[in-house]
């Protein structure tokens, strides 16, 4: 039986991975996630698919931007202190070698004064920009330098997040430092009905550089589905999945990368911080 988009989706994804890839028709993913090479034939060929059969998805890859060559370019846009709350420090977001760097100060303020965000959303190619359309499946890859001055907070403080295009949108997707019964972590959320997919202590993380793996299914309702890999030192610290979640709200959906945090924390652990991002990756599930 030829197998279905979604189900083969789903196998890529990684979400209940073993089950999902024989569902498929498919090997289980690989440790690294990535769809299975094809074998090779002692001729350097590669088998044609059987007749009849549609060749098996694969990640196709999208956007690539180096910081030392296009700088913030690579983006969408770029929301460097949009209240012009503290002029003196611009820019704050900035490339420092081949690596995109984030600078917040406990006196910038966003334009609702109760917090304060320096981040940069979607992936520019040239003179276009990605769209992220229902029905389709993302991956995005990369590295981040999470220094010890960047605490976890009792409030929001979001360093990724999924949203859909224009002013007063929720976020879709949360990767967020917050602190659980007084220990800083890292977690993953899924922002309609507040669904946790995954959690792990921020303190190992600080002052390291460490891989993240995010993909996405997008889908309304109950269609969506989303996966969170960190590996740090070699070392995979998370590597969780949740299927049948809300992913879409309408249009499209934009990444954002960042600082963006309230003022709200009652930890005393706001200070004057960075973030650095480097080996940004976009690939398509085609």
């Amino acid at each position: 039986m030829t197998p279905s988009r979604r189900t083969v989706l789903a196998a890529a994804l990684g979400a209940g991975a073993a089950t999902a890839a024989t569902a498929a028709g498919l090997p289980p993913a690989t440790a690294a996630g990535l769809p299975p090479t094809n074998p090779v034939t002692p001729a350097g060929t590669t088998p044609a698919p059987a007749v009849g059969n549609p060749p098996a998805a694969a990640w196709k890859l999208r956007w690539a931007p180096s910081a030392r060559d296009v700088g913030t370019r690579a983006f969408e846009t770029v929301e460097d202190d949009r209240a012009a709350s503290h002029p003196a420090a611009k820019p704050h977001i900035k490339t420092e070698g081949d690596a995109f760097r984030f600078d917040i100060h406990t006196v910038d303020r966003d334009s609702h004064t109760d917090r304060q965000r320096q981040e940069v959303t979607g992936c520019r190619t040239g003179d276009t920009y990605l769209k992220w359309r229902a029905g389709e499946t993302w991956r995005v890859t990369y590295r981040m330098y999470l220094p010890r001055s960047l605490r976890a907070t009792t409030t929001f403080t979001h360093i990724m997040q999924m949203k859909q295009p224009g002013p007063g949108t929720s976020p879709i997707v949360v990767q967020s430092l917050r602190r659980v019964g007084g220990e800083q972590t890292v977690e993953l959320k899924v922002f309609g009905g507040d669904v946790l997919v995954g959690r792990t202590a921020l303190e190992p993380l600080h002052d390291s550089w460490t891989d993240v793996d995010f993909r996405i299914t997008i889908g309304d309702g109950a269609s969506g589905a989303v996966r969170w890999i960190l590996t740090n030192g070699g070392a995979t610290v998370v590597d969780a999945s949740k299927s049948g979640v809300d992913t879409f709200l309408a249009d499209r959906v934009r990444p954002k990368w960042g600082i963006y945090r309230s003022l709200g924390d009652t930890s005393g652990s706001l200070r004057d911080t960075y973030m650095l991002l480097t080996g940004m990756r976009a690939h398509q599930l085609v």
